[in-house]
């Protein structure tokens, strides 16, 4: 068989492998995988383009160790679920940062985190004095999470009494001039409400890039 088909044909065996492996695997984006996750998803970057290029080895292999991978992952995930402590042992524990506005020294020293990198994420989240931090978590993933002290939190709805009835759930009614009847259904509207809608605002349904519906009944169309 000519080489060219044959990595073709491979690689598309194993691009539908890998997608039904990792519908197994469950959804993860990358700031919520564990080491361990991280390091399987390299570990089959690599086998993948190994299979998949090199014609002379074989494929039924490289596809045995893709299962030993994802099925290891999987019960590692499984055991997590039901274990504390193994959930602390793959995924990692919270590490305090900054306690009652004081920092911990140790606890930045031994997860490698120096002050600047403290600083750079404090500004991220909108804190350029390190003052204004009461509390500092480094959490499993990597990302350290932040609470203001109480006199620089903002003020809340509830703190000068404004109304604090939920909007609800914003529904894509109309996209690129297609009806979601899905969405439809869960805004509990029909056809002919929004066909009516439509000609109150002086729309056609060709002319709409999106239009949308609050939980408070408030339609917001953008025009293409």
């Amino acid at each position: 068989m000519n080489p060219i088909i044959t990595i073709i044909f491979r690689t598309i065996l194993i691009i539908i492998i890998i997608f039904f492996l990792f519908k197994l695997m469950g959804k993860k984006q990358v700031s919520q995988m564990s080491m361990f996750d991280y390091i399987v998803g390299i570990t089959i970057g690599s086998i993948v383009a190994d299979i998949s290029l090199d014609i002379e080895k074989n494929i039924t292999s490289g596809i045995v160790c893709l299962l030993i991978y994802c099925i290891t992952d999987v019960l590692i995930s499984y055991l997590s679920l039901k274990s504390v402590n193994l959930r602390n042992f793959f995924e990692g524990k919270e590490v305090p940062l900054i306690i009652n506005g004081k920092i911990n020294r140790d606890n930045m020293a031994k997860n490698k985190i120096t002050i600047n990198i403290l600083q750079t994420e404090a500004r991220l989240m909108g804190y350029f004095n390190l003052d204004e931090i009461n509390n500092a978590i480094l959490e499993p993933s990597g990302m350290i999470s932040f609470e203001p002290k109480e006199k620089e939190k903002p003020a809340t709805k509830k703190d000068i009494g404004i109304s604090q009835n939920n909007k609800g759930l914003v529904y894509n009614l109309i996209i690129d001039g297609e009806i979601v009847e899905t969405n439809l259904e869960h805004a509990k509207k029909t056809e002919k409400w929004l066909n009516q809608q439509l000609k109150v605002h002086g729309k056609t349904l060709e002319n709409i890039l999106l239009l949308t519906i609050d939980g408070e009944e408030k339609i917001n169309i953008y025009s293409k």
